[in-house]
């Protein structure tokens, strides 16, 4: 419908800011989207490490993209539904697909099953998450967060690569690690979001130190450690469920 033009200038610019959307922090989940896509079409063409990489540098993008929106005072719900949908094609589809191209494809049916588990999972996590956003607590997710179910199996498509393993030699363990991620984004494990840090806090010498050795530690050899990193972290939850448990049962 077109714009009434003896409206006021100020209303008129005010409605078309309300009909737009935020060029900046778009940009960065249309990169962190591409990146989902480029993952794919590097799975078809056998390209696994170049895929896994790709998946890396989307989970960089989308975690920069909400973090632009906040500084820029750019939140807006468009932003929010355009993030989810990019995560679904970054974190749910594109893994799952370069996990079945590089291993699970000779595991005929069961194969393809296991890559829809992680593609369901990684859907039906989003949706929780987005329904619970106003009521959930903000220190724990609850299942495992779909970039990081993501970058577990990229991590190990990585490392393998890098040691000139191929994905048929390890299809079962591929197999496994796959239904692993789904289902865990879907369960009520509690993760540690890393949210209530504040980043804006000075902190002590010996920490600043840690943080340094481990952005060198990963510069080193980012397959391994980035692997090593997201596999423990995706671990975490189920340790703390146990240990939560064992409280309780002392209690």
């Amino acid at each position: 419908m077109p714009y009434d033009l003896d409206r006021p200038k100020g209303k008129l610019n005010a409605t078309l800011r309300r009909r737009g959307i935020y060029i900046l922090p778009n940009l960065f989940t249309s990169g962190s989207l591409f990146c989902g896509f480029f993952a794919i079409v590097q799975g078809m063409n056998e390209r696994f490490d170049m895929a896994a990489i790709a998946i890396f540098a989307a989970m960089v993008l989308d975690g920069l993209d909400g973090r632009v929106a906040r500084l820029t005072h750019t939140q807006s719900a468009f932003g929010a539904e355009y993030d989810s949908l990019s995560d679904m094609v970054s974190f749910g589809v594109a893994p799952a697909l370069v996990m079945y191209s590089w291993a699970l494809s000779g595991l005929g049916k069961w194969g393809w099953l296991a890559a829809f588990i992680h593609c369901v999972g990684a859907a039906l996590r989003l949706a929780r998450f987005n329904t619970q956003l106003d009521v959930a607590d903000k220190r724990y997710f609850t299942g495992l967060p779909s970039p990081s179910a993501a970058a577990v199996l990229a991590g190990l498509i990585w490392v393998l690569q890098d040691y000139q393993i191929s994905g048929q030699d390890v299809r079962w363990w591929a197999w496994g690690a796959t239904v692993f991620t789904g289902l865990t984004m879907v369960s009520n494990i509690r993760y540690y979001s890393f949210k209530d840090i504040n980043l804006r806090k000075s902190v002590p010498f010996w920490a600043a130190l840690l943080i340094v050795m481990g952005w060198i530690a990963i510069a080193i050899y980012p397959p391994r450690m980035l692997f090593g990193l997201f596999i423990a972290y995706a671990l975490s939850g189920y340790v703390m469920w146990v240990l939560e448990r064992v409280r309780n049962r002392k209690a």
